[in-house]
């Protein structure tokens, strides 16, 4: 069964939303077992929706639309939905009852244009919206299965879920159930991770790995079908020991876990309380470690130091130490993480300094970042990094790595 989604709306092409319906009834039609094989958006155009659903009808078993059903001339799907179905629209009374009875309630005159809202297709299995206007329909048009939804996400997954998936579990015979699970790596690049793995990956059948590089990690998406989902999840645990066999001291965790949420179970098993000081970073760290639920069980607090004064009477730095090496040093780092355990009581500190640019400072080019780690009572570290791009990406950046460091100290 071939699945495509196709979303109206030139709001979608311009950028001013983003198309977030798409992402959501994919995850959706892949637990069902019938995954999507394409997306498409088209703009408010009578020719192009037309030509749009012309095209999937050919390629497509299953096509869902969203969007395109308001009241205003804008809103095309069912024009363009007559045309390539050859059907007519009519007014399906329960929806405008529902529909008057809004404005109604809201003391509020209702356009006559809202009428158009409660169009739906002649033949159409038609799924009451409780959550807005437009109904959501569905029509079965020789072999393809055509469901209309609204655009507006709440009002299309509420219909998805009441109507749209109990529809084609009754009727298509599902082979098989399709099971994903993203699998999260930092401290190696993708190109590495793909050499690690090369012999399974060039092996893939069932389950299938797709590795996928993101700012500062590299993700590892495992799918597997089989008859049930414990079938199919069953053949991603056992692919997954076999991944984390090769490449598991790089692993922090799967699907929504984060860095800062992996960083924060470790420094919980530890027994550790955690502090910052920040200078180019600006409490960009500690910000992202603060927003966790329960983060107050972990952190004491951040300390930011921007210039040379407060990183002197704040952090306590020597003035003869910033004036032979500078605030941008492997010397000062190291201070600022010494000093910061003892002033905020902590086990673990984490120092950032560093020029983000977009100009260079004490000699030092745009990038240059030193990040210090205190653990405990162990030695001092200190990093050095030269981060491309711009001053945002090099702050984010040195963010990402300061959590990185911490896993790979913290993991063992």
């Amino acid at each position: 069964m071939r699945t495509e989604i196709i979303a109206v709306g030139t709001e979608l092409l311009l950028g001013q939303i983003a198309n977030t319906n798409a992402q959501w009834i994919s995850q959706r039609m892949a637990e069902l077992g019938l995954p999507v094989y394409s997306h498409a958006v088209v703009g408010d155009n009578l020719d192009r929706v037309a030509g749009s659903f012309r095209e999937a009808s050919r390629r497509s078993d299953i096509v869902i639309v969203t969007g395109g059903l308001g009241p205003t001339e804008d809103d095309l799907t069912r024009d363009a939905g007559s045309m390539i179905l050859g059907k007519t629209v009519h007014e399906h009374a329960p929806s405008m009852e529902r529909i008057e009875a809004y404005y109604k309630r809201n003391n509020k005159k209702m356009s006559l244009n809202n009428r158009k809202q409660s169009h739906v297709f002649e033949g159409a299995h038609v799924l009451d919206n409780m959550e807005g206007m437009a109904p959501g329909q569905i029509i079965q048009q020789g072999e393809v299965t055509w469901v209309f939804l609204p655009g507006v996400p709440r009002e299309m997954k509420a219909l998805m879920e009441s109507g749209v998936i109990p529809y084609l579990q009754q009727s298509f015979s599902i082979q098989s159930e399709i099971v994903s699970e993203m699998l999260h790596f930092i401290g190696i690049g993708e190109s590495d991770l793909e050499t690690e793995l090369q012999t399974l990956i060039s092996g893939q059948t069932n389950p299938t790995l797709a590795p996928l590089a993101s700012e500062g990690e590299v993700g590892l998406r495992l799918t597997a079908t089989g008859e049930t989902t414990e079938g199919a999840k069953a053949k991603i645990a056992e692919m997954k020991t076999t991944v984390l066999g090769k490449v598991g001291d790089f692993y922090y965790g799967s699907d929504d876990q984060t860095i800062e949420g992996t960083v924060q179970q470790l420094l919980s098993r530890h027994g550790y309380r955690l502090g910052a000081a920040e200078s180019f970073t600006g409490g960009k760290f500690m910000e992202r470690i603060i927003s966790l639920p329960g983060a107050s069980a972990v952190c004491q607090g951040g300390l930011t130091t921007y210039t040379a004064e407060m990183k002197e009477q704040v952090l306590d730095i020597p003035k003869y130490l910033i004036r032979e090496y500078g605030t941008i040093s492997h010397e000062c780092a190291e201070m600022m993480a010494l000093n910061t355990q003892s002033l905020l009581h902590v086990d673990v500190a984490v120092s950032f300094t560093g020029v983000a640019g977009p100009d260079s400072s004490e000699g030092k080019e745009p990038g240059t970042v030193f990040i210090g780690l205190q653990i405990k009572d162990k030695s001092p570290e200190v990093h050095r990094f030269q981060f491309p791009g711009g001053r945002d990406q090099v702050r984010e950046r040195a963010v990402k790595k300061g959590f990185e460091l911490l896993f790979h100290r913290l993991k063992n």
